[in-house]
């Protein structure tokens, strides 16, 4: 059997964007409230029962939203630009120990409705 388990987070932070549509407002320094999600899939272990401690889980992202919470994206060394797709790639990025285990990355942002999901 195979299992698939997830955790979840949230970082505000605020961003600029080129872009050809809505050029004013992408422009200018504006924020979000991001969210992210991180599925690991694998067998369950026997003796502990679990594909992974999720404890291990949230204190690695615990450390990758430490890098985005209330920072200025286009600051953030390897993200640039901070689009929805590079984010979802920065934080795959960051969890290197959990691969060839990682199965997705999602990241969104509720207030807008839009997404973007990493799939591996």
């Amino acid at each position: 059997m195979r299992f698939t388990i997830s955790q979840r987070f949230f970082f505000d932070a605020a961003h600029t964007l080129k872009r050809e549509i809505e050029t004013e407002g992408s422009r200018r320094i504006h924020g979000h409230t991001y969210h992210a999600e991180v599925w690991i899939a694998g067998q369950r272990d026997p003796v502990t029962g679990m594909v992974i401690d999720l404890g291990l889980l949230r204190q690695r992202l615990d450390d990758v939203r430490e890098q985005l919470d209330h920072h200025l994206l286009d600051d953030v060394a390897g993200l640039h630009p901070p689009t929805l797709e590079n984010l979802c790639l920065f934080i795959a990025d960051a969890l290197p120990e959990f691969r060839p285990s990682l199965a997705r990355v999602r990241v969104w942002r509720e207030a807008l409705g839009d997404s973007c999901t990493l799939e591996f």
